[in-house]
């Protein structure tokens, strides 16, 4: 199914009308009374949609995971009541967010290999608004939902078809024009065939816009002998095991180049599968582990929409990707190994690779790329799932004005977030673990796992504010086992927040 949303101020003949109602207003009594329950009412041409709008959980999450799951299975063309869905604690433009942004993301249709291929259908949803925001609040949704799109389609890869050099160069074809005028072009020529000519006529005009600003983002793909000149040792002994050579995908835009003394870092981890090297995970564990790429997929796709806003800010992001295999060349468990940034690590266990992968990729960003700022995301620990689930991303930092910024940023995109603690003790338990290296990749105890995966990052920040975002638990759902692009929003948002920071010491 793939959606298109209109933005109109008058209902559409001849189509049924969504609308939602609460007990206390007027509605035909065959509407069934049951949270979230829809009822067709044909003589009114109607679907009453029941919403319990006094309930403490009617916010923007109720109405987007309704329309994720409702544009999931609806084939039918709908005009959409917004009005209808507004509540004094609910305003219009959070509920037209809520709509838009659900159901971009439920009529995505993402990589399927299955040889029964359904034939693709096309639903027009009629946003029925007279709200003066409704097109800004459209457009920065679908910038932002085609960003996230972008990272799911990655993430939902098989991983015998995605490794490291397939991930480097998706990213680096998504940056070029041919590919957009190539894919433009499929979808003026459906909505032409089914005479949607404005459609037709916004999409060149969208891609005319776009066109103009790939270039403004620079790709450059790191392969193995660049990295071993770099000396990213902790990068190349995850990538040991594996028989396909690791790479790292670098992006930069320079919006503010007057200002190249203040460069926000993106850094996300890449492993394209993840068997634990020979700390093998079980076969339980094993199953999901191809979106171990996810927040290297979430910093490349953020780009996409960073440059269809063209903020005046300085960013460069830097996915380190690789399998985490094993071999008769994978790395040992005890052994010591130098990072790029110098300092000696002893992994005390291969299945705590992410951290390894993304200490190479915070100094590379920082002695190469002059970053001033760094944020790290990651599905980096299962402390964090235990700890928060699979709805909370976890937060954490060693700057609180950074991070009050970056709180701003999840406030407008609606992803959640829980914040923990870096403690001093994290650290002293990691170097604690060893007493032939620097510092151990893992503590010897079990506790506070995440904190302390986050504590050993922060000896390769240098001194930098430093966020670090944990989404092992968000980064996919695990009973449909497809990706969420989780944290693209919320990066795109703080890049347009940044911006007003960026001349700000």
């Amino acid at each position: 199914m793939t959606s298109f949303l209109h933005i109109q101020d008058k209902k559409q003949k001849d189509l049924l009308t969504l609308k939602a109602i609460t007990e206390k207003e007027k509605f035909p009594s065959l509407v069934e009374k049951k949270d979230s329950k829809l009822t067709l009412i044909s003589e009114e041409e109607t679907y009453y949609l029941y919403l319990n709008k006094q309930a403490e959980d009617y916010n923007f999450h109720k109405i987007y995971n309704f329309f994720v799951n409702f544009s999931q299975e609806n084939e039918r063309n709908l005009n959409i009541d917004v009005k209808s869905f507004v509540t004094p604690n609910l305003k219009e433009e959070i509920i037209l967010q809520a709509i838009i942004e659900g159901t971009l993301f439920g009529g995505y249709s993402s990589a399927t290999y299955k040889t029964d291929k359904k034939k693709l259908k096309i639903v027009d949803y009629h946003l029925i608004t007279t709200n003066k925001q409704a097109w800004d609040i459209w457009m920065n949704s679908f910038i932002k939902l085609a960003a996230v799109n972008f990272a799911r389609g990655l993430q939902d890869i098989p991983p015998n078809e995605l490794h490291a050099k397939e991930f480097a160069e998706m990213v680096k074809k998504i940056f070029s024009t041919s590919y957009h005028e190539e894919l433009s072009g499929k979808v003026i020529q459906i909505t032409e065939s089914k005479n949607k000519l404005a459609v037709a006529k916004k999409v060149r005009e969208t891609q005319k816009i776009l066109s103009g600003r790939l270039d403004q983002v620079e790709v450059e793909i790191l392969d193995k002998k660049k990295i071993e000149k770099n000396k990213m040792g902790l990068l190349l002994a995850v990538n040991a095991g594996s028989h396909h050579e690791p790479r790292v995908v670098i992006l930069r835009y320079f919006g503010d180049k007057n200002n190249k003394k203040n460069v926000l870092g993106l850094i996300g981890k890449g492993i394209t599968f993840d068997s634990g090297g020979y700390d093998l995970k079980s076969s339980q564990h094993l199953q999901c582990m191809k979106f171990d790429m996810s927040g290297a997929a979430a910093v490349c796709a953020s780009f996409f929409g960073l440059i269809q806003k063209s903020p005046k800010i300085n960013v460069v992001a830097v996915a380190c990707l690789t399998e985490n295999a094993i071999g008769g060349h994978a790395t040992l468990t005890e052994s010591v190994v130098k990072s790029m940034n110098g300092k000696t690590v002893e992994i005390n266990n291969t299945d705590a690779e992410g951290r390894l992968v993304l200490a190479d990729g915070i100094t590379y960003a920082i002695r190469e790329e002059k970053a001033t700022k760094i944020i790290t995301v990651a599905t980096l620990t299962g402390a964090v799932v235990a700890a928060l689930g699979e709805n909370l991303t976890g937060v954490l930092t060693n700057d609180r004005k950074f991070y009050r910024e970056f709180r701003q940023a999840f406030a407008k995109s609606q992803e959640r977030y829980w914040e923990l603690p870096i403690i001093p003790e994290n650290t002293k338990a990691l170097k604690e673990n060893t007493s032939i290296a620097d510092i151990s990749n893992i503590s010897s105890s079990r506790y506070m796992g995440a904190s302390n995966g986050a504590a050993f990052l922060q000896e390769f920040v240098e001194k930098l504010p430093f966020i670090h975002c944990d989404i092992a638990g968000t980064a996919w759902k695990t009973k449909t086992k497809r990706g969420t692009g989780i944290m693209v929003k919320t990066l795109i948002e703080f890049m347009l927040i940044e911006k007003n920071n960026s001349g700000k010491k």
